[in-house]
This record gives structure tokens, sequence and C-alpha cells, in this order.
């Protein structure tokens, strides 16, 4: 899918009209996406992630917007890099 709107850093919204917030920690692989980037959403066997983006080279971790992240798993994450 293609990218419909990115104009907040970290929230991405796809051509299907679903809304992603990115993880805090993955914003700098975000940096050189473009709305022709193709990205496609798998769910994610992660701490801090319900969903993955992947494309552009890399893969992003993503909740739907408007969920919360868990604390201290967030936390955590950040921390270790």
């Amino acid at each position: 899918m293609k990218i419909r709107s990115h104009s907040e850093s970290h929230i991405v919204e796809l051509e299907d009209g679903s809304r992603w917030q990115i993880f805090p920690g993955d914003l700098d692989l975000t940096l050189d996406w473009k709305p022709e980037t193709e990205l496609t959403v798998v769910e994610a066997e992660d701490e801090v992630a319900t969903h993955a983006l992947l494309g552009a080279g890399g893969k992003v971790r993503v909740r739907p917007a408007g969920d919360r992240w868990p604390a201290k798993d967030t936390k955590d994450a950040l921390k270790d890099g």
C-alpha cells in the first residue's frame, strides 16, 4: 500500500484509510518515506507493537492510531535501542 498522508512524524495514513502511530524509536526509519513508498502491514510479535510496516528497506513497529504504547515495555525498548 502507498502512503496517503504522513504530515505528522509519528502518524502515517495508508491509502486504505488505516492510520498507524510509529514507535518513537523507529521514527528515524521513516525520514525517507515518500507518498509512492510501498508498505505492507503485518501483525507483529513484539512487546510494544501490535503490527509492523514493512518496506522502504526496513521494518517499523506501529500500533493503530489512538492506541497507547505500553509504558514499561516502551521505556525498556527505547533504553535497549
